[in-house]
Formats: C-alpha cells, structure tokens, sequence
C-alpha cells in the first residue's frame, strides 16, 4: 500500500483494511481472536460485503489475517516495524515480467487442477466474482479488485492450501511492487477489464465442463494475453524492463488426462 496517498485518494477497500490493521495495533483484536463476521463489518462503514472480503483478503496476503471457510477470520500477527524487513523482501528486485511468468506456469497447472477438484460452492463463488465484476465494469467502477479475487477463489477450488498460499504469496510481490502497479494502472481501463472478463469467463466455462485441458489452456492464454499487453505499454529501452528476458515457453505440450 502507498502510505503517502490521501484515504481519499485510496480504493475503499484499502482504506477499510487500514482501519482494521489500525485497530489490531491498538490491541482492540488480539492475536487469535476472530474478527467480527463481515455482515457486521459492512454494516459499520457503509459498503458492500464485497469490499470488507477485499480489505481481509488484503489483511491476509500481509499474513495479519487467516482466513478460514465456514469458521471466520482470526488474527495471525499484530503488524509493527518488525515487518518492515519482511515487506522489503515483497519489494524485491522481481520485474512484472517475470512474475507474469511465474504466474504463467503455476496457474495454468492450478486451473488445470481446480477443473478436477473445484466444489459446486466453487464455481458458484466464481462466478458471482465475474457477475460483480461485470456490474463494476458497466458503471466504472474501480472499487473492487475482482481480478485478484478470481485468481484467489480459483486457486481455493484446488482444495489445495499450499497452492492457495503460493497463490497469495505471488499476489502480494504485485501489490508492493511499483513496477507492476505503475504497469496495471494502463490495463484497468474498460476495454482491457472486458478482455480479461472475458478470458475468465472461458476459464469458468472449462471448470463447468470438468474440462482440464480446456481450463490449462484458458489460463495459459489469459495470462498471455496480459503478458503481450504489458508489453505493448512498457518501454524496452528503460533499464529495468525485463520483458526480453521471458519469452514465453509452454512446458506442456500433449494432452492432460
């Protein structure tokens, strides 16, 4: 999180997360202690479930939450200065690049994966994320992060929670590091928010079908799609760029079974 912005510069899901992690500094949610349910969180500041599962969701990439399914969210850690090292590593000197070729690899494996063991609750919960995003989309709303959320809940439909935390391990390098966030401020606009919509959307249809190789594929093609977009939008000539150092090279080539 930029903690030189104004809150009312910031997404309210970042402002409500730091309302939060301000209140577990002052001790009012001790380590262990559960978090009140999200119903009650909405109702005190005014906004959609959909943003208080955004602003935990950013709790727990930051390891302060745990998250658990049909049990609450429970305080791991209280945040100080001793976390200043640990955010440093999430800053690291990893370009966008190669981390969309990181994603690249585990994802599509993870997609693959999820069609086998994804629940009907699971793609239920997907496919309520791509509705939100829709309706956030055709009134241009930038509040809510249902890109990350896809990817998360897909990663959750493996049944897999090493998978899961590899997942939200690799989602929060992006969100400390500048160099993707100065990119993906050019690729939240409409247009390219209906493309990957869409690209969602065929992964979500594969899932349905029970379709691994169709799931693998849509995955792999979704984040080539924003690969070859970033790419388009950066500057090869900055010292930093990466982009050349990962041409994309599929591992798998025959049929998933």
């Amino acid at each position: 999180m930029d903690k030189g912005a104004s809150p009312q510069e910031r997404k309210q899901y970042q402002e409500i997360g730091e309302h939060l992690r301000q209140q577990i500094v002052a001790g009012l949610y001790p380590v262990g202690s559960r978090l009140p349910p999200e119903r009650n969180l909405a109702e005190t500041w005014g906004v959609s479930r959909t943003i208080v599962r955004e602003a935990l969701l950013m709790l727990e990439l930051e390891g302060t939450v745990d998250i658990r399914q049909s049990s609450g969210v429970y305080v791991m850690r209280i945040p100080s200065a001793s976390s200043d090292e640990e955010e440093a590593f999430f800053r690291s000197d990893v370009g966008p690049f190669e981390m969309l070729q990181a994603r690249q690899l585990l994802e599509s494996n993870i997609a693959a994966f999820a069609a086998r063991m994804a629940t009907k609750a699971d793609i239920e919960n997907l496919r309520r994320t791509l509705e939100q995003e829709q309706r956030a989309i055709a009134v241009n709303d930038t509040s809510q992060d249902n890109d990350r959320l896809f990817h998360l809940l897909l990663a959750g439909a493996t049944q897999n929670q090493m998978l899961m935390d590899t997942v939200k391990s690799i989602w929060r390098h992006h969100e400390n590091n500048p160099l993707w966030q100065q990119l993906r401020a050019h690729i939240e606009t409409r247009s390219y928010r209906l493309k990957w919509l869409s690209d969602h959307q065929t992964i979500l249809a594969a899932l349905r079908r029970r379709d691994v190789t169709g799931a693998w594929q849509g995955m792999w093609q979704h984040l080539e799609n924003v690969k070859n977009t970033l790419m388009e939008l950066s500057d090869a000539d900055a010292p930093d760029f990466d982009g050349y150092l990962f041409e994309s090279v599929p591992i798998f080539q025959g049929k998933l079974v």
